[in-house]
């Protein structure tokens, strides 16, 4: 099993404040495999998906990525883990905004020992054309666009994506749905998505329902239908 999780638990604040956001928490994901993580706010997505990320580390449990366990990581080690095999998309594009598309990506590029080939990934992206242009003359899809590149130029083993189309319009967020779709069709990334659209599920591998920090539901989606074909 490529990505074990094993009774992660995590809270925040002390004494009275204190919240326990995650409480126990056992999940396994398969290389290659579209997840998406669901829930209302506050169920604790966001939360898992930054510890699976590195960028937050839990209270109790343990994570294993490729049978290695990231709490035996010195700091680092864990910083290399993150560079070469994680790749993040964000709600907000956190594009460098004096560099052009193509040197946005190239940026994702100079971190990893095998990187994809550039001008291949900006056709595959749609962004060919614009990749001489800052990311202030771009739509919000075509930064999102950039962002995905930047994340996926890495050809990382893990992509995980944070609410991706969160500030788009339906049809961007169905171009960029089905752009996900493509990259993890075409280069076999893992890919962990965490949304409170409920009708992106159809087109995952395995859905996880989080509700006050528990898992609800695990299942693997026996009707999955392409990105193209949602409809919320």
């Amino acid at each position: 099993m490529f990505l074990q999780i094993q009774g992660i638990k995590k809270s925040f604040g002390s004494g009275d404040s204190r919240v326990n956001v995650l409480k126990g928490l056992d999940l396994e994901i398969e290389k290659g495999e579209f997840c998406v993580l669901l829930g209302p706010s506050g169920s604790g997505k966001s939360t898992l998906l930054n510890i699976i990320g590195g960028i937050d580390s839990a209270d109790e449990g343990k994570l294993i990525i490729d049978g290695e366990c990231l709490a035996d990581m010195s700091e680092k080690k864990l910083s290399v883990y993150r560079r070469k095999h994680l790749g993040y998309i964000f709600q907000m594009y956190n594009l460098i905004p004096n560099l052009t598309v193509r040197e946005n990506i190239e940026v994702g590029a100079y971190l990893s020992d095998q990187p994809l080939d550039v001008d291949e990934l900006l056709h595959i992206l749609g962004i060919y054309e614009h990749q001489k242009k800052l990311p202030n003359q771009l739509s919000g899809g075509q930064q999102q666009r950039c962002a995905i590149g930047r994340a996926i130029v890495k050809n990382p083993d893990i992509l995980l994506c944070d609410e991706p189309t969160g500030a788009l319009d339906y049809n961007t967020s169905k171009e960029i749905l089905k752009l996900i779709e493509t990259v993890n069709q075409k280069y076999g990334n893992t890919i962990v998505m965490v949304t409170h659209n409920d009708a992106i599920k159809d087109m995952a591998d395995r859905v996880v329902k989080l509700r006050d920090g528990m898992i609800r539901k695990n299942y693997i989606n026996e009707h999955k239908i392409p990105a193209a074909e949602l409809d919320w």
